[in-house]
């Protein structure tokens, strides 16, 4: 979904951790947790919307979404997974 040389250079904004795509695995769970009204963002907002894809920051805690194959890297919009 995003090109291997624009996400060698993407960083978490809060961390700088290096970022990988979200497996179809963690996609399923976080918008399971959507679905059921259980999601918030790092920011504290309610996640209404599935996620198409999302980018997973190195050490795995924290996904930010891509929305329009845009990924949306915003400490605030980042969907924890502690």
């Amino acid at each position: 979904m995003i090109d291997n040389e624009l996400l060698k250079i993407l960083a978490c904004p809060d961390t700088h951790q290096s970022l990988a795509e979200a497996d179809a695995a963690l996609l399923e769970r976080i918008n399971e947790r959507i679905s059921a009204g259980e999601c918030t963002n790092v920011g504290g907002k309610k996640v209404e919307e599935p996620l198409e894809g999302g980018l997973v920051r190195e050490d795995g805690k924290i996904v930010y979404p891509i929305r329009d194959s845009i990924p949306v890297l915003l400490v605030d919009e980042g969907i924890s997974q502690d």
